[in-house]
């Protein structure tokens, strides 16, 4: 952190002690040192100035008659409002177990009475620092908070009124694309067609899995689980990508058995299918074969998907899955890809109790494998509020 510039006139300290005349010794050090002093003659009144003013460092004696300075140090602590001002204590006593026992109780630091000006100048200077660059911290804290959340909601507004057009306008392009050929249309505007449609089919799975993502991250995503049958729910989902895989020729091979009954949010799964269909499409050579398939096992179910497309370098792999590099390749068609549908698919499966697996060999293919537990522990209170 850089250097903090300190005016002692902006910060105000709180002077504890039943005797006049170290109040009186202690006002004249710290007002030639130009801070803001307030003073208290017993433990009651202190608490009731803390309550006032709300000092920035406090200034304790241990021994007073109406409530000595442990005690007061308790109360402080005790209230969330002024639990993290700075105490130092004032003392006479010199047995290390007083000492340790005021640290116990929370001060920040001790002078020993009688005091020498130049220590308690020091002393308070020093915790006036450490309080500064802990206000600038917070600060700095509130005001990245801010940004963060302002930016997720422009992502999720943007992604929420761009999602309904976008939709629309794939579909078309989907439809275009497979009830028209080059003969009709012309070599050229069959291209443009193609092209349309692989720009619309990436940017709707962008939006889409901005929304989802964005509420993920700021606590907005609830997993609503479901009693289900899986085999149902993946042969569904799958299908929804048939049109895809249609305009570049590629079969869609699904080897599902009836009725594996789990516990599992459906959307969530809908969203997994979806991504990695998208990816086995978008890697895939025209003509290719991609593979459904889900298995069962005593405590989950394993749901993959299969392709015979370009595959993954070995080193390239752990990128994947990792936030930091949002890694992302071109599919055989151009097809453009955010890093953040995988990275997605990651965080739903592990909110549906499962894992996510990669096997691939360049050249060969990729098998994108992910579990779903049959049976989930209770949501407890503190969860997510709203649902994806």
């Amino acid at each position: 952190m850089k250097n903090i510039a300190i005016k002692p006139e902006d910060y105000t300290i709180l002077a504890v002690d039943d005797i006049a005349t170290n109040i009186m010794l202690l006002k004249a050090v710290l007002s030639r040192a130009k801070y803001k002093i307030v003073t208290a003659s017993g433990g009651f009144e202190a608490l009731e100035k803390v309550a006032e003013v709300n000092p920035d460092l406090i200034l304790l004696d241990i021994m007073m008659p109406d409530m000595d300075g442990y005690e007061v140090l308790k109360r402080l602590k005790a209230d969330p409002a002024h639990e993290d001002i700075p105490v130092i204590f004032l003392t006479a006593l010199h047995n290390p177990e007083d000492i340790v026992k005021g640290f116990k109780f929370g001060a920040s630091d001790y002078i020993s009475k009688p005091f020498n000006h130049e220590e308690l100048i020091t002393r308070v200077a020093h915790h006036i620092y450490l309080a500064a660059a802990q206000r600038t911290i917070m600060q700095q804290r509130d005001e990245l908070q801010a940004t963060v959340e302002a930016r997720d909601k422009m992502y999720s507004v943007i992604a929420h009124d761009l999602r309904s057009p976008i939709g629309t306008l794939k579909m078309v392009f989907n439809m275009l694309s497979i009830n028209l050929t080059a003969d009709q249309i012309g070599e050229d505007s069959f291209e443009m067609i193609s092209m349309g449609n692989n720009i619309t089919e990436s940017t709707f799975m962008l939006l889409d899995n901005l929304l989802k993502w964005t509420k993920s991250q700021i606590g907005r995503m609830n997993t609503v689980f479901q009693e289900v049958d899986i085999s149902e729910v993946v042969l569904f989902a799958s299908k929804m990508s048939d049109v895809v895989a249609q305009v570049k020729n590629i079969e869609v091979e699904y080897d599902i058995p009836e009725a594996i009954t789990v516990s599992c949010d459906v959307d969530m799964v809908k969203t997994i299918m979806r991504n990695l269909m998208s990816n086995a499409i978008k890697y895939s050579q025209e003509g290719g074969k991609i593979v459904v398939s889900v298995r069962e096992t005593p405590t989950h179910a394993a749901i993959s998907v299969r392709d015979n497309g370009i595959g993954i370098k070995e080193e390239d792999i752990p990128k994947l899955l990792n936030p930091e590099t949002h890694y992302t390749t071109y599919g055989t068609k151009n097809e453009e890809g955010s890093g953040l549908g995988l990275q997605l698919v990651q965080d739903l499966t592990h909110r549906n109790g499962g894992t996510l697996t990669i096997e691939s060999k360049e050249g060969e293919g990729s098998t994108f494998t992910f579990t779903i537990a049959k049976e989930q522990p209770e949501q407890g209170p503190g969860k997510d509020e709203a649902t994806a």
